[in-house]
C-alpha cells in the first residue's frame, strides 16, 4: 500500500498537473472501484480543479462546486498520468479521467478489487474519509507521546494504526522501529520516555528521508515505480538479508497477508520473535536468539 512519502510525491505531481485544469470526462471501466451513487459521478465533469488533498493514505481531488474524488489505493492500486500527447492503454484499466492537461488513470493489480473512488460534496462529507492519524512531520513529542499512549497496543499496530498516525504502513513502521532500535512487540503502555523519544525522531527522521529519495527518484515527471519494497531499506522485505547496521540476517513475523521485519541484534536484543508459522512447525527447537544461528554457521 502507497505510504506517506510515495503519497506526498503523487500529491506534488497530481498537484503540478491538475490544478486550475478542468475535469472533462470521467469514464468508469470497472463498476466495483465507484463506491459511491450520490452525487452521481457525472457531476464531476466539466469543472475546474482547485485543489489536491492527502488524507491519510487517500488522495483527494477537489472540483469547482465542493465536490471532491477521493481516492484509497489500497495494496495494488495506482495512479498513472499520460500527457494529451499520449493515449493511455485501454487493458487494466479501472477508471480515467480526462482532464484539459491529460489523463489519470487508476489501475489495480491482481484480481482482489480493492482499490475505490469516492464522490462526495462537501468539506463535512470529506472528512468523513479522514481516519485522523497524527501527522508525525507537524507535531510535537508531546503530542506524539500522547497519541502513541492512547491505546495499548504493540509498536507496530500503533504506528500502522490510521486513526493514530498518518500515513505510516506496514513499510515504513518496520523502517522507523529499526531506525529507533525498538521491538516491534513492546506494548505501549510499557514504553519510557527516552523510547518514545527515539521513535518519535526515527519517525520524522525516516518519512523526511524516503520522501526526499522518492523525489529524487521521480525527478519532476509522475511516480511509475511506486513500491513497498525498495533495496535500500534497511529491514523491510529484507528476510535473510543482512542487517546494515550489523550484519545479522533480518527476521520476519508473518500474519494474514503482512510481515513484520526486523533485526534481532539492533531491536529486540538477540532474541527472536515467534513467527506464528514458523515456531508453531518448530516447536522446541525453534531458536530462542539469534546467537543460535552464529553457532549453526
Amino acid at each position: 500500500m502507497p505510504e506517506l512519502p510515495d503519497l506526498t510525491v503523487y500529491l506534488e505531481a497530481l498537484q503540478q498537473r491538475l490544478v486550475g485544469e478542468r475535469l472533462e470526462r470521467v469514464q468508469i471501466v470497472s463498476p466495483f472501484v465507484l463506491r459511491t451513487a450520490v452525487p452521481p459521478i457525472d457531476m464531476a465533469e466539466q469543472r475546474q480543479v482547485t485543489e489536491v488533498r492527502r488524507l491519510g493514505k487517500r488522495l483527494a481531488i477537489g472540483l469547482e462546486g465542493e465536490l471532491w474524488l477521493v481516492f484509497h489505493l489500497m495494496i495494488a492500486g495506482r495512479l498513472h498520468w499520460y500527457d494529451r500527447s499520449t493515449a493511455p492503454p485501454k487493458r487494466a484499466v479501472l477508471a480515467r479521467l480526462q482532464f484539459s492537461s491529460g489523463t489519470l488513470t487508476l489501475t489495480e493489480a491482481g484480481t482482489k478489487r480493492r482499490a475505490s473512488l469516492h464522490l462526495v460534496q462537501g468539506e463535512e462529507q470529506l472528512r468523513r474519509h479522514d481516519p485522523g492519524g497524527l501527522d508525525v512531520a507537524t507535531s510535537s513529542l508531546a503530542q506524539f507521546a500522547a497519541r502513541l499512549r492512547s491505546e495499548n497496543h504493540t509498536l507496530k499496530r500503533a504506528l500502522t494504526d490510521p486513526r493514530l498516525f498518518s500515513g505510516i504502513g506496514n513499510a515504513y513502521s518496520d523502517e522507523i522501529l529499526h531506525a529507533a532500535r525498538l521491538s516491534p512487540l513492546v506494548l505501549t503502555s510499557r514504553i519510557e520516555d527516552d523510547a518514545v523519544a527515539r521513535l518519535y525522531a526515527a519517525a520524522r527522521e525516516q518519512l523526511q528521508l524516503w520522501t526526499g529519495r522518492l523525489r529524487r527518484q521521480t525527478g519532476g515527471g509522475f511516480p511509475e515505480k511506486v513500491t513497498a519494497f525498495r533495496k535500500e531499506m534497511a529491514v523491510h522485505g529484507r528476510f535473510r538479508q543482512p542487517c546494515p547496521v550489523c550484519g545479522t540476517p533480518v527476521q520476519r513475523i508473518r500474519y494474514a497477508d503482512n510481515e513484520t521485519n526486523y533485526c534481532a541484534r539492533c531491536q529486540t536484543g538477540g532474541r527472536l520473535l515467534a513467527d506464528r508459522a514458523l515456531s508453531r512447525l518448530l516447536k522446541e527447537d525453534w531458536p530462542k536468539g539469534v546467537d543460535a544461528f552464529d553457532r549453526d554457521a
